[in-house]
């Protein structure tokens, strides 16, 4: 392995491994803010340091010269619903379950991108599928006994991922990685600040806006910087390693997940848990692998 590929893999996984900081910061924050007001804040604060950075290094014109906005705002929408479905996911069941069942991303990609990317459905993809499927079925027993129709919460936020990463397709090439960030923070940032008025506005209980302790809008400032710093590692990772390289790194996050959810929550997942959890693991290792084979038989021809 080339020097080049380990610092790119070691990279990837601090990234990987540093965005469950976030998550359990969120975990611990626990309905002390209505989520939408959360996410709000979040991706607030993760704009103006973005949209600050794209002036600086790109100049104003890169700001308002926004490609295709109606992508934009449909990555913006993806990246808002993935969010707060993902902040009241991990409130209501165990860390490592929640990011487990967030994992089956890379499975909704693969559907999305049959159904509007033209993408052949390779017996390979289904089987991925199905394995995944089952996982999801496994880590949802105990949950879906639990709380109900609540347990699903990880998989929209799987399916707004999915969403993103297939929008991203649609408009790769129109604009630097910096301004791709910048965009998708300012038009999630737009859709959540809508989220969070009409949030108050319906009655719920939950999602009424109330003046926060002055350490939960801290708390969600670390988790805007945590985030953005390992989105720039695992961007850093991808750039010196290739992105099907460093693609496995992603489940390092399952794993310290399962460490800050035992050592911080004492979560322990029982074993029928970690097998779904592993099904899906599995189901993304796999597809990942069959899309390296395809890609190096092209090369290779």
């Amino acid at each position: 392995m080339q020097q080049s590929d380990r610092s790119g893999l070691l990279y990837a996984l601090a990234g990987f491994c540093m965005l469950t900081i976030g998550d359990s910061i969120v975990k611990g924050i626990d309905g002390a803010w209505a989520p939408t007001a959360i996410a709000a804040w979040r991706y607030g604060l993760g704009a103006l340091g973005l949209s600050i950075l794209l002036v600086v290094k790109q100049g104003p014109r890169a700001l308002f010269d926004v490609p295709r906005p109606g992508v934009q705002w449909l990555r913006g929408a993806a990246v808002a619903m993935a969010t707060i479905c993902f902040f009241v996911g991990v409130w209501l069941m165990p860390l490592t379950e929640a990011i487990a069942l967030a994992f089956t991303q890379p499975m909704f990609t693969a559907i999305l991108a049959t159904l509007f990317l033209g993408e052949k459905l390779r017996w390979q993809t289904v089987a991925a599928i199905l394995v995944a499927f089952a996982g999801v079925l496994i880590v949802l027993r105990p949950n879906f006994a639990e709380i109900g129709l609540a347990a699903l919460l990880p998989l929209g936020a799987a399916l707004g991922m999915a969403i993103l990463v297939t929008a991203n397709r649609a408009v790769a090439g129109t604009g630097s990685a910096l301004a791709m960030q910048a965009y998708v923070a300012i038009f999630a940032s737009a859709i959540l600040l809508v989220a969070m008025v009409a949030g108050h506005a319906s009655g719920m209980a939950q999602l009424q806006l109330e003046w926060p302790a002055w350490h939960i809008p801290a708390r969600v400032a670390i988790i805007a910087v945590t985030a953005s710093t390992a989105h720039w590692l695992i961007y850093k990772g991808t750039e010196l390693a290739g992105a099907a390289t460093v693609a496995p790194m992603t489940y390092g996050q399952l794993f310290a997940a399962s460490l800050v959810g035992y050592v911080f929550f004492a979560e322990v997942p029982d074993l029928t848990a970690m097998l779904g959890a592993g099904l899906i693991v599995l189901a993304g290792l796999w597809l990942w692998r069959a899309g390296r084979v395809r890609r190096i038989g092209k090369m290779q021809g």
